[in-house]
Order: C-alpha cells, then sequence, then structure tokens
C-alpha cells in the first residue's frame, strides 16, 4: 500500500475506529481536555492518544531508554485539524516571498541538489511536555513525559536558501506556514516567525529526512523547520511559504500563544495574571526515567537496570545523578555514546534492592553550564517548561 492510498482511510480509521472518538471535549478552539487510550496510527506504533483531530500522541515512557527514538514512536502534535495527509511532490514547491530581492520556489529535489545537506542529531519537545505535573493543572493537553524525542534531522540550512533568494535590508524576522489548515474560518491560521539573526545561524534547517528515512506525514512531510534547543512550537511542520518581513508578525500564535511570564521564575500565582510575559525560547535541563516504570516489582537481591535520557538546550549533559534515599545522597549514573549537543544523551547504573519495600528512585540531571534539574518550580498558566527531579517508585518483595 502507498502513501496516498494508506492516508485516504485516516479520518474513516483512524480517527473513527477508536473509543476515544466519543471522549474528547473541546473546551475552545486551542484547548482540549483529554482521555488518554493507547491506539495506533498510520506510520506509527502503539502510541498514547489524546485527540484524534488534531491528532495528538505521546510517546510511553518506557521508550525513553534509548538515545535515538524510532520514528514509528515519535510523538505527535498538530495545532490544526485539517492535516496534510497526501502531499504530490510533483507539484508542491517550497515558496520563498518578502523582502527578498528575488522571490523563489523550490521542489524538493531542487533542496536536494542545491544545497548542501546537513545532519545532526536534536530533540523535539513540546513546550508542554508534563504540564500534568502542575498543581492546579493548567488548561491544555496534559501531556506526562511523552511529548517528545529525539531523531537524527538531516536537510538543508535555511541560511544557504535565503541567501539564494537575497534578504533585503530591514528585515527582521522570518514567517513559517505549513500545510494544515484551520478547521473554522475564524480559526487563526498556524503561522509563527523567528528573529532573523536566530534563523541565519548554521544549526537551523529545513529537514526532509529523520533518521534516514523521509518524513513521516504525522511528523512533518515533506520539510520541517528544525530549531534546536528550542521547544517544539518553532519547529513548524510541512513548510511550504517562508516570508521574510520587514516588521513584527501580528497574530495569535506570535501575541498570545506560547507566552510565560517574564520575571526571574518565570511563575506566577494561579489565578494571578503576569505584569508582562515573553515568548517561550530554549528548552532547559532535564532527566527523565525511562525503565523501571513505576509500580515495577523487583526481587531483593536482583540486579535492575535503571535507564534513561538527559538533555538541554545544547550545553550538553555533564552528569546523571540517582538518589534512592529521597535526595539525601547521590549516585553518578554512567552516561553513554555522545551524540552531539541538541541529543538525547543515554544513561544507565545497576541497583541491587538489599531490603523488601517501596523504593523512590530520583534523576537528576547537571549540564556543562551548572544548571541542574530543581525539585520544584513554579507555576505557570501555559504549562510550560516542566524540569522537575523525576522519580519512579518500585515494589521490592
Amino acid at each position: 500500500m502507498n502513501r496516498r492510498d494508506f492516508f485516504k482511510g485516516l479520518a474513516i480509521s483512524a480517527f473513527t475506529a477508536s473509543v476515544g472518538s466519543n471522549l474528547i471535549e473541546k473546551a475552545d478552539a486551542f484547548t482540549v481536555k483529554t482521555y488518554p487510550i493507547t491506539t495506533k496510527f498510520p506510520e506509527k506504533d502503539k502510541l498514547i492518544l489524546y485527540s484524534e483531530r488534531p491528532p495528538l500522541l505521546e510517546t510511553p515512557r518506557q521508550y525513553f531508554d534509548r538515545a535515538i527514538t524510532p520514528n514509528k514512536l515519535f510523538f505527535v502534535r498538530w495545532h490544526l485539524a485539517d492535516i496534510p495527509t497526501y502531499v504530490d511532490l510533483n507539484s508542491w514547491r517550497l515558496k520563498i516571498q518578502g523582502n527578498v530581492k528575488n522571490p523563489i520556489e523550490f521542489s524538493l529535489d531542487d533542496l536536494k541538489t542545491k544545497f548542501e545537506p546537513v545532519s545532526f542529531y536534536a530533540v523535539l519537545q513540546c513546550s508542554g511536555n508534563g504540564r500534568n505535573f502542575f498543581k492546579p493543572k493548567p488548561k491544555g493537553i496534559h501531556w506526562n513525559h511523552g511529548a517528545m524525542g529525539n531523531a537524527l534531522w538531516t536537510g538543508v540550512r535555511l541560511k544557504d536558501i535565503l541567501n539564494y533568494a537575497g534578504i533585503k535590508s530591514g528585515s527582521i524576522e522570518v514567517a513559517f506556514d505549513g500545510l494544515d489548515k484551520p478547521p473554522y474560518p475564524k480559526t487563526p491560521d498556524f503561522i509563527r516567525s523567528l528573529p532573523l539573526d536566530r534563523v541565519l545561524e548554521e544549526d537551523v534547517i529545513l529537514a526532509y529526512e529523520m533518521n534516514n528515512e523521509p518524513l513521516p506525514y504525522l511528523n512533518g512531510f515533506p520539510l520541517r523547520l528544525i530549531v534546536p534547543g528550542w521547544y517544539a512550537t518553532h519547529w513548524i511542520k510541512s513548510v511550504s511559504r517562508i516570508t521574510v518581513l520587514d516588521k513584527p508578525l501580528k497574530n495569535f500564535w506570535m501575541e498570545k500563544a506560547y507566552k510565560l511570564p517574564d520575571n526571574d521564575c518565570e511563575c506566577i500565582k494561579p489565578g494571578e495574571k503576569p505584569e508582562k510575559t515573553k515568548t517561550i525560547t530554549t528548552m532547559n535541563v532535564k532527566s527523565v526515567i525511562a525503565k523501571p516504570l513505576d509500580n515495577s516489582i523487583v526481587k531483593v537481591g536482583e540486579v535492575i537496570k535503571i535507564a534513561g535520557v538527559a538533555f538541554d538546550y545544547g550545553s550538553g549533559i555533564r552528569d546523571v545523578l540517582l538518589s534512592f534515599d529521597n535526595g539525601k545522597t547521590w549516585e553518578k549514573a554512567n552516561l553513554g555514546t555522545y551524540l552531539g549537543r541538541y541529543s538525547f544523551r543515554e544513561w544507565f547504573f545497576y541497583y541491587k534492592p538489599k531490603k523488601k519495600g517501596k523504593l523512590t528512585i530520583m534523576s537528576r540531571a547537571i549540564n556543562n553550564d551548572g544548571q541542574m534539574q530543581p525539585f520544584e518550580i513554579g507555576w505557570n498558566p501555559g504549562g510550560y517548561k516542566w524540569n522537575v527531579v523525576d522519580k519512579v517508585q518500585i515494589n521490592i518483595v
């Protein structure tokens, strides 16, 4: 079955076969109350379902015992319900327009033949990953740990494309629009912009491959913006139009969405409104325990492997520490192969429980800038940037 035929049945099979179709309640155009169940979508293995339309799928925690997240297990997050399910590459073009000397269009083959290919590993993480752990819970998708993944992205530098088109003086931002469309006339199209200086950095690319395969449709086929070290809100999927701007982009997604309180803690008390806000950008340092899972049963004297991943915004992971006595003492985990500063860093530790009962395992990452996972963070209205020390509890028998 080819991609086109496979996706013809998306709306009438994967979108309706799940019992979740009767459980999802849309509070408004941008908030979904979630009822997670496990399901399987085209090009994906079984993931945790939060919404069918738009597709919101979370990677189960146990798969973060490895540095590279397989495409079929990679989380999915779309903002708009009308997503592309088939793209004809014979007619598809990437349009470069706006404040440029030579507005131009490129086919996917043009991008692959005219520009130098670039590959690197980078973590993609939703801004709201971990939102479910805030108290009280903010509005939005109540992700647990799995709205993130790490992949080898291959594509072309965005600055090479823009320089080819010729950036005019006075340019300050670059806007990105994808093939997804609003389901209703009053729903704002998902268009976001980045500062020109960030766009012109070497590590910002337009990727056409993910782990040496074409991008899955659900992860942005045929072309996705990669902004390593920054949260996924900036990684626009199915990019079809790039506009160089000489003034700031003003729309819902830039003026109201993905904002943090602009203070030292990036937090406020629940019920309050921030005096000033800022756009969420760089990720913070974080580790996640993949194995063992919560409530696992382990025998006394049995050696178990504790494993997970750690990452940050690009400083790189220096250490991952584990505690078995609620944070009184810490032991260093072993770090896996270094795959680049933007990548997951695997870690693991072998442990032999000595007595029966419940045991809490805690993990804490430290990056090369000396930043460390905190024991608690302040509340923010969007439920963004959760990176509290991770923990699981196991039963020793």
